[in-house]
């Protein structure tokens, strides 16, 4: 049985979660999170938990059982507290701006990148090296952020680009540093 899937979901005072048929809406002081669960697995909502069951055994129903539990906690967790990714730019002249809802971004192409946020989605720039990406859905935080760093991915000699707060771009040695 899935370790995941078995524990229940504590769901935090402010926050409420109705269920109809496989569409689950979470409510919270953040906001309001639905999406629609596979028909096989039974959500239950008794006092302040939510419980995941799987019908059987089969391969199908243990691989959804602890994704279906962790879609709803990042829910419950999402409209409780929200979600934040930290990005750093790496470079010589490489910076942000926000300009209204918009990051423009200076990295070292001929002509600024401009990204604009979906719905849900916030962006701060409290230094003009740092981006944070703030919302509420887990998953759109984590693709907006993958979006901004696309832009430029850290290069592996000189460990130039967007990368996120604390990843280890893993260097390589130019051609100047081998023995002949």
């Amino acid at each position: 049985m899935s370790r995941i899937g078995r524990k229940p979901i504590t769901v935090p005072n402010g926050v409420t979660v109705t269920l109809e048929d496989t569409n689950i809406t979470v409510k919270g002081p953040k906001g309001t999170l639905s999406r629609e669960l596979h028909k096989d697995m039974k959500v239950t909502v008794e006092d302040n938990n939510v419980v995941v069951e799987r019908p059987s055994d089969h391969k199908l129903h243990r691989s959804l059982h602890g994704t279906t539990r962790s879609v709803i906690n990042n829910m419950v967790a999402g409209v409780s507290e929200g979600f934040t990714k930290n990005l750093e730019l790496v470079g010589v002249g490489y910076r942000a701006n926000k300009t209204g809802d918009k990051v423009v971004l200076n990295v070292g192409y001929s002509h600024p990148v401009e990204i604009t946020p979906e719905s849900g989605i916030e962006f701060e720039v409290p230094v003009n090296t740092k981006i944070i990406v703030k919302g509420i859905d887990k998953e759109l935080v984590g693709a907006t952020a993958a979006k901004i760093r696309s832009v430029r991915e850290p290069e592996p000699y000189k460990g130039k680009g967007i990368k996120y707060e604390g990843e280890r771009i893993i260097r390589k040695e130019g051609k100047a540093g081998k023995k002949k």
